[in-house]
């Protein structure tokens, strides 16, 4: 079944109206017609809206509501993935698969080792880009919110973002055992049972150093702001291999407790 989204506005009652570039996919690309059954999302309350289609025109589809999925697709902890600014277009890559794997947030991080140095200029432009990506990765998923990509922060802004979390990690290939990662992950799902009993989504930050991970100096600094360094095992993981890994760990523990 194909996914859309949609401004809340544009569910008025059991009637829904798709516009915009969406409207040509429907009828170009897609070929649909009306009487097919589609799913709709206003990417904020985590709702899914099953609809069928009525009519398409050329600037827009009105559909009529079927019923709303209220049990949605949603972790019910809010991760946000603090990524180091990575060369080449990994980045894309990496919140493309960080959407899928259920990540509700995305902060590139500029770090001391970033190759990568975006003026402002072009990290707006680059941030536009990485949401579109995140869109189309939160459709193909059938998310039902559209995880936000925010523009670029520096490592102590970051760090100072993600103060405000109920917990936060650091992968570090220099931290031994694995016991910190075990407390963490138990933390997590112990958070992941609040959720349910109160209604709220904690967040839990992650953060991901880029190629040449992060220096000594930043991990003290994240241990001063209750940034706990954990292992992802003996071997060392490039940067877009790291926060995935950590958020398929994450999914299934958390989705073990759906």
């Amino acid at each position: 079944m194909q996914h859309f989204f949609v401004e809340a506005s544009q569910i008025q009652g059991n009637r829904i109206c798709i516009t915009g570039t969406d409207v040509n996919h429907i009828r170009n690309v897609l070929r649909m017609h009306p009487g097919e059954e589609i799913s709709v999302s206003n990417g904020v309350d985590g709702r899914e809206y099953r609809c069928e289609i009525d009519t398409i025109s050329e600037d827009e589809v009105l559909c009529r509501l079927m019923f709303i999925k209220e049990d949605g697709v949603e972790l019910p902890v809010r991760i946000t993935l603090f990524q180091g600014l990575p060369k080449a277009d990994k980045m894309e890559l990496i919140i493309q698969k960080a959407v899928e794997l259920g990540a509700a947030e995305i902060v590139p991080v500029a770090t001391a080792r970033c190759v990568v140095k975006l003026d402002e200029k072009k990290a707006r432009s680059k941030t536009e880009r990485w949401q579109m990506i995140s869109e189309a990765a939160a459709k193909q998923s059938k998310r039902a919110v559209v995880p936000q990509v925010v523009p670029p922060m520096t490592m102590k802004e970051a760090l100072q973002y993600a103060s405000q979390m109920a917990v936060a990690a650091i992968p570090y290939e220099l931290a031994e055992g694995m016991q910190a990662t075990d407390r963490f992950l138990e933390e997590v799902q112990k958070l992941a049972l609040q959720k349910c009993a109160d209604g709220d989504a904690p967040q839990v930050g992650i953060f991901i150093g880029p190629e040449g991970g992060f220096t000594e100096e930043e991990i003290e600094l994240a241990k001063d702001c209750n940034v706990c360094p954990v292992s992802l095992g003996k071997r060392i993981l490039r940067t877009e291999t790291a926060g995935l890994a950590i958020l398929s760990v994450l999914m299934f523990h958390l989705e073990e407790r759906g």
